[in-house]
């Protein structure tokens, strides 16, 4: 049985390799959970446009990655954990 967990981890282990092969990203702190895009991995947004198709490709079938950046825009803190990453991709795949 799969739990929410599991999920969350799997989807935290496939944006790891992601973030490696489309962005070149390899911090020196492993990517968690807690782990920002802007503040803490030093991303610009082009990258999260890069990064989004990636995930496209990834997982071959159109993610609304569009909308997630517009609600990031439209946000007081202007940047997106991994968490809130994962928890988008669970509702759209």
């Amino acid at each position: 049985m799969t739990t929410a967990a599991t999920s969350d981890a799997a989807l935290l282990a496939e944006l790891r390799g992601l973030f490696r092969e489309a962005l070149g990203v390899d911090p020196v702190q492993p990517i968690a959970p807690e782990t920002r895009f802007f503040a803490n991995l030093g991303l610009a947004s082009i990258d999260a446009v890069v990064l989004g198709e990636a995930i496209r490709g990834h997982f071959g079938r159109p993610v609304p990655f569009d909308r997630l950046m517009a609600e990031l825009g439209s946000r007081q803190e202007r940047d997106l954990s991994i968490a809130e990453l994962i928890a988008f991709l669970k509702l759209h795949l």
